[in-house]
């Protein structure tokens, strides 16, 4: 059972940056493909950016390009995510997933593993 903490959350205003952390209790997370998620209040849950397992494939939702970068360190069991130019509309619970994947999904239901989530509030 792979376990997924979250942090990095917090309160920023509009045109800032945050950077979120995922860090996993094992390494073999190494050979999943890792996602990041997020769930604004009375809306789906919606994917935001994954990368393959080998790091050698990324893939971004339209609103998160330009803006944000996902990375991985496997070294240290732990995928990043940076975003920059934050909105209010980015305002949302962030989810991090991880995929046993030969590739990159953006469907929640096809991750085996999530994060409890850290809340990112952009103030306008």
């Amino acid at each position: 059972q792979v376990q997924l903490v979250e942090s990095g959350g917090g309160l920023v205003q509009a045109g800032g940056s945050l950077r979120l952390s995922c860090a996993a209790s094992e390494r073999t997370i190494s050979l999943y493909t890792m996602g990041w998620f997020r769930q604004a209040p009375g809306k789906e849950r919606e994917f935001v950016v994954a990368v393959k397992w080998s790091g050698d494939n990324t893939y971004y939702a339209d609103s998160a390009k330009g803006r944000f970068t996902i990375s991985r360190d496997n070294a240290k069991n732990t995928v990043y995510l940076q975003m920059n130019s934050l909105k209010p509309e980015d305002t949302a619970i962030y989810y991090c997933a991880a995929g046993y994947l030969i590739g990159i999904t953006t469907k929640p239901n096809e991750y085996d593993y999530w994060g409890q989530g850290t809340q990112v509030t952009v103030s306008s």
